[in-house]
C-alpha cells in the first residue's frame, strides 16, 4: 500500500462556510482521480492548522460506502449527491 500524503494548498474566503466551499468544489472536481480521497477534505485557517474543519459528512453507510453530503447536513445521509 502506498504512503497517503496531504497537498497544502492555500487559498483566500471570506469565512469558514466559504473556505469549505472551495475546498468542496475543489475536492469534488479532482475525486475523478483514484488518488484522492474527497471525502476526508478538511480546511483550517492559514495561523491555526492544527484546527481542521471537515468539508463532507463521510459516514460509513450500508454496502461500504461513505455518506457525500456537506458536514452538518440536513436530512439522512446519501451516499450520492442531492440535488
Amino acid at each position: 500500500m502506498s504512503a497517503r500524503w496531504v497537498a497544502h494548498l492555500p487559498f483566500t474566503a471570506a469565512d469558514l462556510p466559504a473556505a469549505q466551499h472551495f475546498a468542496g468544489t475543489l475536492a469534488r472536481s479532482l475525486s475523478f482521480l483514484s488518488e484522492v480521497d474527497a471525502g476526508e477534505t478538511t480546511v483550517s485557517a492559514e495561523d491555526a492548522q492544527g484546527v481542521r474543519h471537515r468539508v463532507f459528512c463521510d459516514l460509513p453507510l450500508d454496502g461500504g460506502k461513505r455518506c457525500v453530503r456537506r458536514m452538518e447536513h440536513d436530512g439522512h445521509c446519501a451516499s450520492r449527491r442531492c440535488r
